[in-house]
């Protein structure tokens, strides 16, 4: 798919690659301890859900994901002269929480495959996805809480907040799947509070962790939200146009799920006849059931990506991506930091909106 940013931007690769791998390297043996405490089968499950092991409890080294989040952490306290190690327990945390959502998103969206693996529901049935969900979002604040310091349980209140606006998020990503219109505005609150409230917490909990004041964690907190809107709405573009080799989902996954995501609410917001085509397709499909709908056929599902194209609706979604980027980097211009950390907040920022999976 085309990068939602232009493509002559200097993206430095390798100084991302490193910075993420930093943080898997780092988080991972304190993510495995606290996975560890879980009683069995919770623990397996668990460890089937990083990648761990497989569905036979095989060891494995599947994907676990970006860890973009753990990255922002650790790089969160060295913006303000910590050591990155002191942002681990919030990498951890962040990471817990993250993976929280993720198990029980799969299963409310009815999701069989992520990272090129079917998902813990699909393997180990929905009431182990629930309580392992449930398990790892426990074990988040004790994580942060044992270390038993006013940092840590300054870290631990923004932690839970966030959380709180992740599950307000989700909450409204499912009522709007019902609906039959909903408004750019509360399509960008929603993920928001969905993707955006996680990220500025993992791009401050390092810095509160490592003794930062709360006007300096307020705007890394807002070079991270603005930067979960422009993921999410990459995410959102990816879930449409996506490569399925690339994102590990099905072929126009957000259309399958009837998802009001922000290229199909953009397009919508338009007066044209395509946008008034897509409403009456849109329409119709609302009144079908969730069998009838999988029961589409490929063409039927091109007919509507291309109506949201045709509306104006990916490039929107493009030049809201691009926004945000710009958004979050402004963001940083308040905070007294190292000039090499400044530059990988901004590498990150790049690779982020540039990915394809």
């Amino acid at each position: 798919m085309t990068p939602a940013i232009p493509t002559n931007a200097a993206i430095d690769t390798a100084s991302v690659i490193a910075l993420l791998e930093r943080g898997r390297t780092l988080a991972t043996p304190m993510l495995r301890a606290a996975v560890a405490r879980l009683a069995p089968p919770m623990d397996t499950v668990a460890a089937y859900h990083f990648g761990w092991i497989d569905a036979e409890g095989n060891p494995a080294h599947g994907d676990g994901g970006k860890a973009v989040r753990p990255a922002l952490a650790l790089l969160s306290a060295e913006a303000v002269g910590a050591e990155p190690e002191i942002g681990v327990p919030g990498a951890v945390a962040v990471e817990l929480v993250h993976n929280f959502s993720l198990l029980h998103d799969d299963l409310m969206d009815g999701d069989e495959q992520r990272r090129h693996r079917d998902t813990v529901w699909k393997v180990h049935g929905p009431a182990q996805a629930i309580l392992v969900g449930d398990a790892l979002f426990a074990l988040a604040s004790e994580v942060l809480l044992e270390l038993g310091t006013a940092e840590a349980a300054r870290a631990t209140r923004r932690l839970t907040l966030a959380t709180r606006r992740l599950i307000d998020g989700q909450a409204q990503d499912i009522s709007y799947e019902h609906r039959e219109r909903v408004t750019v505005e509360e399509c960008l609150e929603m993920e928001g509070n969905k993707t955006g409230a996680l990220l500025a917490c993992s791009a401050s909990i390092g810095a509160v962790l490592g003794g930062a004041d709360e006007a300096t964690a307020d705007a890394l907190e807002a070079y991270g939200h603005h930067l979960g809107l422009a993921f999410q709405a990459v995410d959102d573009l990816l879930g449409i146009w996506g490569d399925p080799e690339a994102t590990g989902k099905k072929t126009w996954s957000d259309l399958r799920q009837r998802k009001k995501s922000l290229p199909v609410v953009a397009a919508l917001a338009e007066d044209g006849p395509a946008a008034r085509r897509l409403g009456r397709l849109l329409a119709e499909d609302a009144t079908k059931s969730q069998r009838e709908f999988e029961d589409f056929s490929e063409e039927e599902f091109a007919v509507r990506a291309a109506l949201i194209e045709e509306a104006g609706g990916r490039e929107w979604t493009s030049r809201e991506a691009r926004r945000r980027h710009a958004t979050a980097l402004q963001a940083l211009e308040g905070v007294d930091m190292p000039g090499s950390v400044r530059e990988r907040f901004a590498a990150l920022a790049d690779f982020v909106v540039v990915r394809e999976g």
